[in-house]
């Protein structure tokens, strides 16, 4: 591990301007970060400790939203009543995610940071072009079934985005609040994770010594029901091979509303839009959900080894469909 140096910061206002100047990292869990610190992927010059900011609480919005401090623990979150009753989808995607011990740490802020699991990215050896821009991606003909991408994809990157949570996030709805030397500034989640295309080095859109304050969930559909499913190769601590979060509201035999998101299958967390559109008004029906299910993969752009989480992500968003309009 190289030396870095260490500051910690009090307030949002204190960490933004110990993070300017130099090539800084914020720290709050490190569940990520002081991974690839130890394996000299990330260099960072100063560490600034963001543990102390007051950003720890959930709170309800008089217009229904829900305020996630970047600081509340994905355990806290989990369990969190509000999240249990309105967010069951949220929820159940924390509880997906990494082990208990990890989940005490990790926290909301540093999830949606959180960065690939692509072993060429994390090797600090092979070409990557999201570590060294214009070196290549490994993972093109090399090793590349299970955490790499269907969805999204480009001819630079095809790493998948590795977060359960952001999934859900993704599903439900979702502002992003930041904090920077230019003032305060809102971003929709779904514009936030950036697809890979010709820089994949950038995966997101915080700006220069921006940090996270807050995800300001939407207010939850009246009357809807959620799940998310998460397929992987063992039942514990093992990254997606695909995922889905499903809402849906029905009412008198159709479907009035749908949210799908997609994990493990896309370079970022993967919305599903135009296979929502396809459920609206017609019957909760295996048929319908297997039609919306082929729809959300249209386009999709498998590797050498990675075909399979075409029919199985198919299979996640009909089993989470079914699941919540039986």
């Amino acid at each position: 591990m190289r030396n870095f140096g260490y500051q910690r910061a009090a307030s949002v206002d204190q960490a933004v301007k110990a993070h300017a100047g130099q090539q800084a990292s914020f720290v709050a869990g490190g569940t990520t970060l002081l991974d690839l610190v130890k394996l000299d992927v990330m260099r960072p010059e100063r560490i600034v400790d963001i543990n102390p900011l007051p950003l720890k609480q959930v709170e309800r919005l008089s217009d229904g939203r829900l305020k996630i401090g970047a600081m509340v623990s994905n355990a806290d979150l989990a369990w969190h009543p509000t999240v249990k009753q309105d967010y069951a989808v949220l929820s159940e995607a924390l509880l997906a995610g990494a082990s208990t011990s990890l989940r005490n740490k990790a926290t909301t802020g540093g999830n949606v940071m959180q960065r690939v699991r692509c072993p060429y990215f994390r090797d600090g050896i092979s070409p990557c072009n999201k570590r060294e821009p214009g070196s290549g991606c490994s993972a093109i003909g090399g090793v590349n079934r299970s955490v790499h991408a269907v969805l999204g994809t480009s001819d630079h990157c095809i790493a998948s985005h590795p977060s359960d949570m952001c999934v859900a996030m993704a599903a439900i709805g979702a502002r992003i609040l930041v904090d920077g030397p230019k003032g305060k500034r809102e971003i929709d989640f779904l514009d936030f994770h950036l697809l890979p295309g010709n820089s994949p080095e950038k995966e997101h859109a915080l700006g220069t010594d921006e940090i996270i304050t807050h995800v300001v969930l939407d207010a939850p559909i009246a009357g809807s029901k959620s799940h998310y499913l998460k397929l992987r190769d063992r039942a514990s601590y093992q990254f997606a091979l695909a995922s889905s979060a499903v809402i849906v509201a029905t009412s008198g035999g159709t479907i009035q509303q749908a949210r799908i998101a997609l994990g493990g299958v896309g370079t970022k967390p993967w919305r599903a839009k135009e296979a929502e559109q396809s459920l609206i008004g017609q019957a909760p029906t295996q048929e319908n959900f297997e039609r919306a299910a082929r729809i959300a993969f249209e386009g999709a752009q498998p590797q050498s080894q990675n075909a399979f989480k075409i029919p199985l992500g198919q299979q996640a968003i009909v089993r989470s469909l079914l699941t919540v309009t039986v």
